[in-house]
């Protein structure tokens, strides 16, 4: 079983020499614990072509000190990584195999480093004894497993942030350690250390130079493909481990993706990216299934929330857990499943062989502030059509539709502003806002229309067994008052949507 923990910390440049100043009294700290002297013996594992390091993501099996083991360390922000663990053993647990899966797909994990450290550990506590932060300082020798086994050593400070405390502490520790010219540490991790100090002549892989900025319209939309690209990879572990929002944001990066390929079908080559695009398709299919189910469920809920307790009659809240269950009942698993299987993998390879080699065409060479508004105002057009389309229907299915594909044109405008951000700026961004309050309006709708279905069977499931259904009516007839609502505000929300002004400043 993996046990799992927040990990906040900085790391410091040290050298044998380094005095460490007198850290009483900074921030609430009492005193200055020594613990002693624990030697650790760490082997990082990593693909023959280090893609977890690419990722700032390590994973290692350590010995020595009070939590020997394997740990899995994925980055969460600078100085942030969430740490898995599972208990020591002769090869990867597949618990944390599984996890690091999207980056490896088909190749072996295997020792890359070796790193030995002499840790002398200092406990910072407060007056009633409770630990704020623990400072280390190592000693630290590594070895390359691969490549030639080139060797490096260098001392550091690391200072990790006790689970119960406030990260003010790191703050007031480093302006202390500052003070006495201790330097934070050029390196992200010891790992990422150890590849640069000790990787052949000419590796790049160790130290890669950031990309230079897009200028031409292709390399804009390619540099937010790549970002939808990473999205879907840095979400792939959450997905995996359950954690809140992660299906939907891993969701919102396939549909991003799709969306792009759409709107910038004059960039880059639909014969490239329809493909991909069918299998974002399916995949955002595959992990809706349970989010879907939890959002309407999750609706449901706040609805009979704000019922009164006298127009509360039979049954209502069993009734809703029972049909939740039934309609949730290994959603999440099959989500999960999916993300193992062959046809996942494949897509994660055609997207790294689409960004890596893309068949741009012509217009992918032109200016950005010429090329990106052309297909923004296209996606607006279409937009436009399915809103007038939509407002020239009378209530009822009909127009329960019509809103329904108008909704979906909003969020691909929106997306395509978002996209032309970067190169357009405030002008888009503002592009993108009012597209998405129109999808925001149009979006509640279609939610209510869902719910409402929802509804109609729950009071069918509750009148065959002999409960009252007038609870599910009284909701009922509150969601369609909701959606009349919504139809209500579309006009004006549209409106300002509409404005000639912002269609104007997105081409300068």
């Amino acid at each position: 079983m993996a046990d799992t923990k927040r990990e906040i910390e900085r790391k410091y440049e040290a050298t044998p020499e380094t005095r460490l100043p007198d850290l009483t009294g900074v921030a609430g700290v009492s005193a200055v614990h020594h613990k002693g002297v624990v030697e650790l013996d760490a082997v990082y594992y990593d693909t023959a072509d280090l893609r977890l390091a690419a990722a700032s993501i390590t994973l290692r099996r350590r010995t020595g000190g009070t939590d020997a083991g394997w740990h899995l360390k994925l980055p969460v922000a600078p100085g942030v990584r969430d740490e898995i663990s599972a208990p020591l053993s002769d090869t990867v647990p597949p618990s944390l195999e599984g996890l690091v899966r999207a980056r490896t797909r088909d190749a072996e994990l295997t020792p890359v480093v070796r790193l030995r450290s002499s840790r002398d550990v200092r406990h910072l506590v407060d007056a009633d004894g409770a630990l704020l932060a623990e400072l280390s300082r190592d000693a630290v020798r590594a070895e390359r497993l691969i490549d030639g086994g080139r060797t490096a050593q260098w001392d550091e400070i690391e200072v990790e942030l006790a689970d119960d405390a406030g990260p003010s502490i790191l703050d007031a520790v480093e302006k202390k350690l500052r003070k006495a010219d201790v330097r934070p540490a050029k390196a992200p991790s010891k790992l990422a250390r150890a590849l640069a100090e000790t990787a052949p002549k000419g590796d790049k892989r160790a130290s890669p130079t950031a990309p230079e900025p897009p200028q031409t319209a292709g390399e804009h939309i390619l540099a937010y493909l790549r970002e939808q690209a990473d999205a879907l990879l840095a979400y792939d572990p959450g997905v995996r481990r359950d954690l809140p929002d992660s299906v939907h944001q891993m969701r919102v990066a396939t549909r991003r993706m799709r969306s792009a390929f759409r709107t910038y079908r004059k960039v880059i080559d639909r014969t490239g990216t329809d493909p991909i695009g069918d299998e974002l398709k399916w995949l955002a299919g595959e992990l809706g299934v349970a989010r879907d189910q939890e959002v309407l469920s999750e609706r449901l809920r706040s609805r009979i929330d704000a019922v009164p307790r006298t127009l509360l009659l039979g049954p209502v809240r069993g009734r809703l857990r029972i049909w939740t269950a039934a309609h949730g009942s290994g959603a999440r698993r099959k989500a999960v499943a999916v993300l193992d299987t062959k046809r996942y993998l494949s897509l994660l390879e055609s997207l790294d062989a689409l960004l890596g080699d893309p068949p741009l065409l012509k217009a992918a060479g032109g200016a950005a502030d010429r090329v990106i508004p052309k297909a923004v105002l296209k996606d607006y057009d279409r937009l436009a059509a399915r809103v007038d389309h939509a407002l020239e229907l009378s209530p009822g299915e009909e127009r329960d539709l019509a809103m329904h594909d108008a909704r979906k044109a909003a969020k691909r405008a929106r997306y395509a502003g978002e996209a032309a951000t970067p190169a357009l700026g405030k002008a888009a961004k503002k592009f993108a806002k009012r597209m998405k309050a129109v999808q925001t309006v149009l979006g509640d709708h279609q939610d209510s229309v869902v719910a409402r279905e929802a509804l109609r069977n729950l009071a069918i499931q509750a009148h065959a067994a002999g409960e009252t259904a007038f609870t599910w009516g009284l909701l009922y007839g509150r969601e369609e008052a909701q959606a009349a609502q919504r139809e209500a505000q579309l006009p004006g929300v549209w409106k300002e949507a509409s404005a000639p002004k912002l269609r104007a400043d997105l081409t300068g």
